[in-house]
């Protein structure tokens, strides 16, 4: 068993911090595995994986190659994490690609919109320059964006006011579904898990079909979710015969209690063991 956090971002999607800072930062919270799982994005593994290896550090902390594939499904917005997949597989590289050009789409749309609508200009650059190159740029880099060019005084009222589907700027992004996103996931060889289900008030139904198309957990740990939500989605888990996984979903410190990483304070260690157990039994199942 190890202490593990399988659900954290960097600045190669909306996380505040490069892939080496957060090596340092789960070492020092007594983190012993981790999984990346920015938004549709893989490029942070190897960065942290060099700095590991550069430093030594390989019998401190174990890094798995993990992502998060943003999907909308009948309105609802669905994220799929995906663990220990062949990135060099052609489905799964299509994947990235076709959502990397979804969100800067999306990206030009609005700040076309915001220009024409709403007199505020800001350049495309002002935005990719938040993440690290190659990095997912997203709905939180255009609020920032927009904040910094004076349209709002906070990010939270750029939100509010334009990046919100209400908004006459806004533009949804045209991204996959989520079977589309399990099953690629699942075919390059990879565990999928439906993350946050709490967000999702068809997630049982969801994850039924889901799971059809390789669907293998449920992150029932997050820290959004109370220990009743916990328990309802691990009984759900069980039922369905799927693995529990859990992660911290870390972007950045929480000002409110000081904590870098979450995962250490609800995050049972033998969590770790069921995705090692998983990665065994397909790979089996696979030979």
């Amino acid at each position: 068993m190890k202490k593990a956090d399988f659900h954290i971002h960097t600045n190669y999607s909306d996380g505040a911090y490069k892939p080496e800072d957060v090596v340092d930062m789960a070492i020092d919270a007594g983190l012993e595995a981790i999984a990346l799982t920015d938004h549709d994005n893989i490029l942070s593994y190897n960065v942290a994986q060099k700095y590991l290896e550069e430093r030594n550090l390989q019998d401190k902390l174990e890094i798995i190659q993990g992502v998060e594939i943003n999907t909308l499904y009948k309105n609802y917005e669905v994220h799929i994490l995906g663990y220990f997949m062949n990135t060099n597989d052609s489905a799964f590289q299509n994947l990235l690609k076709t959502q990397q050009q979804a969100r800067l789409n999306q990206a030009i749309e609005i700040l076309d919109l915001l220009d024409k609508k709403e007199g505020i200009k800001i350049s495309l650059d002002s935005i990719k320059s938040q993440v690290a190159q190659g990095g997912s740029i997203g709905r939180p880099h255009i609020a920032k964006a927009i904040t910094n060019a004076g349209g709002t005084t906070s990010v939270i009222e750029a939100y509010s006011k334009y990046i919100n589907e209400s908004s006459p700027v806004y533009v949804k992004r045209n991204t996959v579904s989520p079977q589309d996103a399990v099953e690629i996931i699942y075919d390059a060889g990879g565990i999928p898990v439906i993350a946050h289900p709490h967000d999702i008030d068809i997630a049982e139904k969801l994850i039924r079909e889901l799971m059809s198309y390789g669907l293998c957990g449920i992150e029932a740990y997050h820290r959004k979710h109370s220990p009743a939500v916990v328990e309802y989605f691990s009984s759900m888990a069980e039922k369905f015969g799927l693995i529990v996984t859990g992660g911290s979903d870390f972007h950045a410190p929480n000002p409110q209690n000081g904590q870098i990483l979450l995962g250490r304070h609800f995050i049972p260690e033998w969590i770790y063991d069921k995705l090692m157990q998983e990665k065994k039994r397909l790979d089996m199942a696979r030979e």
